[in-house]
């Protein structure tokens, strides 16, 4: 479905000679399945995603490589990044090596890129206007970008597990895992852990999704919406590897990303991992509101 059609279908009456859009029942459901059409036909949606999905089969090709003698990857160890010691004897470590491995840098930029050029993008090419001369409303529209971001997240990192679960699969034997607390697991209970895993990872970029969003309804420039917002990201990650900052560093929305590795405890420790939805939802919470206030006040000039 078009823009145009979305348009199309929301149906119009006429009052004193100007046409007034009233939204169908599934108007809404429309504008959200345009936005959804039109972020993964992007080729920049399609080169983020490819990229994603190359980090899994370099990690495992490299591990291969270093392995192939018998020694071991990683240098030992078992939390965290350190989960690369764990995949030459069980190739469903690779989802979690590779997650672990994604998630401060390449997947927050992802949702970055999306999110900052959710708003400024549609400004930049000229479509804002017409988009809200349909009876979207600005909350709606708004609502629907966040939505569309929230989606690209989980689909960005469904690709990274599924890439990094084939890869494993192919270089490495798969089989009952090991959890960092010693314990056995069936392989089958590892893959559910595994869909929780990326679930959380999904769930831990929504502050991220709505600050990016709050950029992009500050400039009609795409690129800069998108370079701020990236840039924001690396600046918070650097803040958060500064001992002098250790008061601050939990407030930081990065601060308990790497908690998800706390899901291969058994039993498993929740409550950073808490620490870290709630940080989220905080997050989503004030740059919402902020880029709800702003993009209701902005003049629309494209």
């Amino acid at each position: 479905m078009s823009r145009a059609e979305v348009e199309a279908g929301a149906g119009a009456v006429r009052v004193e000679g100007t046409a007034v859009r009233k939204p169908s029942p599934l108007w809404t459901f429309g504008l959200f399945r345009s936005e959804l059409l039109t972020t993964f036909r992007r080729w920049r949606s399609i080169a983020l995603l490819a990229v994603l999905a190359a980090v899994p089969i370099l990690i495992g090709i490299a591990i291969k490589m270093e392995t192939r003698d018998g020694s071991t990857a990683g240098g030992g160890g078992g939390e965290g990044p350190a989960f690369i010691s764990q995949i030459t004897n069980n190739g469903l470590f690779l989802v979690f090596t590779a997650l672990a491995a994604t998630l401060p840098f390449f997947l927050p930029m992802a949702i970055g890129v999306i999110a900052g050029d959710a708003i400024a993008g549609e400004a930049n090419a000229g479509t804002l206007r017409y988009l809200l001369v349909a009876p979207a409303g600005r909350t709606r529209l708004l609502l629907t970008k966040y939505a569309t971001t929230m989606t690209f997240c989980l689909v960005a990192t469904l690709v990274v597990a599924l890439s990094a679960l084939t890869v494993g699969a192919l270089l490495f034997p798969l089989g009952e895992l090991t959890t960092i607390s010693g314990t056995r697991i069936s392989f089958t209970e590892g893959l559910g852990r595994a869909l929780l895993i990326a679930l959380v990872v999904a769930a831990s970029l929504i502050g991220v999704a709505a600050l990016g969003l709050f950029v992009s309804t500050l400039t009609n420039s795409g690129i800069a919406a998108m370079a701020t917002t990236v840039g924001l990201l690396i600046t918070i990650q650097i803040l958060d590897q500064i001992p002098q900052l250790h008061a601050l560093q939990p407030y930081f929305f990065s601060h308990y990303w790497l908690s998800f590795a706390d899901l291969m405890r058994d039993p498993v420790y929740w409550d950073d991992m808490v620490r870290n939805l709630g940080l989220q939802g905080l997050y989503a919470a004030v740059f919402g509101s902020a880029a709800w206030a702003r993009f209701a006040a902005k003049d629309i000039t494209a």
